[in-house]
């Protein structure tokens, strides 16, 4: 889509002109390249390639102050924001394709609908359960998570840390927190 605006009055509606094929649009910008024209879509590189080749071509960049707000919107705005669903997401796909087919090959090799994935085995459910019990733990050298499983089903989940009753390792009471604070203080 081509927008044309005359610097003469900006508070007009602009003029829009679809394309389906690059070559009208570098044939039609090429024609009025006296006017003032401005696409929004540029399609890939091969497009911005023929357009860099007219002398009239200008292509801006925003200044880092610009392209930062830019993104932090199209991120976290409240109406519009991507930022709140791709954290939703429980696969997260970095796009690095140059094109669809490519995109299509990646999504391929992920194997989404492999049942391991859409519902972990029975390790992995356990070693996931012990990881979120260590998340409990107050020690600040290491924490350990546990699951006692029989016969799948689990039996209790713990985790390291102090012993009931005594000051916590974050708060002074493991000897281990007290001698590495006195080594580095």
């Amino acid at each position: 889509t081509l927008h044309h605006t005359t610097l003469a009055d900006l508070t007009k509606a602009p003029e829009c002109i679809a394309f389906t094929k690059v070559e009208e649009l570098v044939d039609f910008i090429t024609k009025r390249w006296q006017q003032r024209w401005v696409t929004t879509d540029i399609w890939d590189e091969s497009v911005l390639e023929k357009l860099l080749r007219r002398p009239s071509f200008f292509l801006p960049s925003p200044s880092l102050a610009e392209f930062v707000a830019r993104n932090d919107y199209h991120l976290y705005d409240q109406k519009v924001g991507l930022a709140r669903l791709i954290d939703r997401a429980e696969v997260r796909l970095v796009n690095r394709s140059d094109n669809l087919e490519q995109l299509h090959h990646t999504l391929e090799e992920l194997d989404l609908t492999n049942e391991q994935r859409l519902r972990p085995g029975w390790d992995q459910y356990f070693m996931q359960l012990a990881s979120l019990a260590a998340q409990r733990s107050n020690c600040m050298k290491r924490r350990v998570g546990s699951v006692l499983v029989r016969e799948k089903r689990v039996i209790s989940t713990g985790y390291n840390g102090t012993p009931r009753y005594l000051k916590n390792c974050n708060e002074g009471g493991c000897q281990c927190s007290v001698k590495a604070a006195e080594i580095s203080g």
